[in-house]
């Protein structure tokens, strides 16, 4: 059987467990990568390559500066201030959330964003008494859409913006991705105060990880050490210190809050969430496998070729715009891009229509990425914090997608005509 279509299967049978969760999710991931390699699919060095990946060693730093913003009482006093300053109201309070969230990962980095915020909303929800489920996926979802609106937001941009300066064409400008990504980003911020948030679990804030007696009785002395470390993290993964990479930053942020008695060891420890870990770093070698045995490949020729013979470049940038979307749901959304583009920019010459609203459509549908935990790594961070199951990200990022769809077919041919301009 051809390696390709090894990988399919597994994918396949991997989609129905996260969806029904037979059994745990962490099993399944981590047993994906493990078939794969019993099959000669991947090496055994690729099998466990995700537990190494930087993304997964940043998860865990983040995840221990989380447990000592909630440990020394910093998360908790951030949000009691804010509840004195909006209000405990749900929606105002996502409101704001969200729209710094779009914000801040429009020029950072969509996951250092939300691995920064994340305990900050934890505490808000904790001082407000309401539940911290929809705002955790709401920041998700601003992370997500928030990225679309530069070049730099999300690398799906970069990628779209490359392949066409490959090809020879004037590539997409800084700024230019700004036209749909801020109503990509405003369709998803009402969605979540309107059906959205209706359709999210409600679960409080689950403070049982830490010690509390811990925090409230610790000195301010903690809580001070660990809004310096807080402050260093944030620069580190948004604005970048030279010399560190992002994981460096999250790592050393983590040693820190252990050194300066912010949290102890067992807390450190307990506060990260392993499900997330192994959930991520197993789902990783299943994407680089649809990537280099080609199945990626497979099914996207597979989908265009269901177009016809002379297709309509509207139907043709909604079918990459689905397939797009599809792909990155459960592969990289870099890898996604990367596929997709050249084969859209060589479609769209064969039919004589610009390339640009195809490309367009393939980068935005590659940061559409709702509808499982394992598309981002935002969806991932927030999955044990908010208490999400699988099945809740298909629920609420279903309609989400749909939505973003119709923005994209309203508005990308207005600012990039399917037919170039006369000479």
């Amino acid at each position: 059987m051809e390696p390709s279509t090894i990988t399919l299967i597994v994918l396949a049978v991997v989609a129905f467990l996260f969806v029904t969760e037979l059994i745990p999710l962490a099993v399944t991931a981590m047993a994906a990568p493990i078939v794969l390699g019993f099959c000669g699919v991947l090496t055994p060095k690729q099998v466990f390559s995700g537990l190494s990946n930087s993304t997964v060693v940043l998860f865990a730093g983040m995840f221990v500066v989380g447990a000592a913003m909630l440990a020394s009482g910093l998360a908790q006093s951030i949000g009691n201030w804010v509840v004195k300053k909006v209000g405990t109201r749900e929606l105002p309070l996502m409101a704001a959330m969200m729209g710094v969230t779009v914000l801040m990962s429009s020029m950072c980095s969509n996951t250092g964003t939300v691995a920064c915020l994340m305990p900050v909303i934890i505490g808000i929800c904790a001082a407000a008494k309401i539940p911290v489920s929809p705002l955790l996926m709401g920041l998700a979802v601003a992370a997500n859409t928030g990225g679309t609106i530069t070049m730099v937001g999300t690398p799906p941009n970069i990628i779209a913006a490359g392949a066409l300066e490959n090809a020879g064409i004037t590539p997409f400008s800084f700024f230019e991705f700004a036209y749909i990504g801020i109503p990509i980003s405003l369709v998803a911020v009402v969605y979540m105060l309107t059906l959205g948030h209706r359709l999210t679990p409600r679960h409080m804030a689950d403070l049982g990880s830490v010690d509390q007696t811990h925090g409230m009785s610790g000195s301010r002395r903690a809580r001070i050490m660990c809004f310096f470390i807080l402050i260093y993290v944030i620069i580190g993964l948004c604005i970048g210190i030279p010399g560190l990479t992002s994981e460096m930053v999250a790592i050393s942020g983590a040693l820190l809050c252990v050194l300066l008695g912010c949290v102890t060891e067992r807390e450190a420890y307990n506060g990260i969430d392993w499900v997330t870990i192994f959930l991520f770093a197993g789902m990783l070698p299943l994407a680089d496998a649809l990537d280099t045995t080609g199945a990626g490949r497979m099914i996207a020729e597979k989908v265009v070729g269901l177009m016809g013979d002379e297709p309509s470049p509207m139907l043709f940038m909604v079918v990459l715009f689905c397939l797009s979307g599809g792909l990155t749901q459960v592969m990289s959304n870099t890898a996604a891009a990367a596929l997709l583009c050249p084969i859209g920019i060589s479609i769209a010459q064969e039919m004589g229509c610009s390339p640009y609203p195809v490309l367009m459509a393939i980068a935005i549908a590659a940061s559409c990425a709702f509808t499982t935990p394992v598309a981002t790594p935002p969806n991932t961070l927030v999955m044990g914090p908010g208490g999400f199951h699988f099945k809740d990200y298909i629920i609420v990022g279903t309609p989400l997608l749909v939505l973003s769809l119709i923005v994209c077919v309203i508005v990308i041919p207005i600012f990039w005509p399917f037919m170039p301009a006369a000479s």
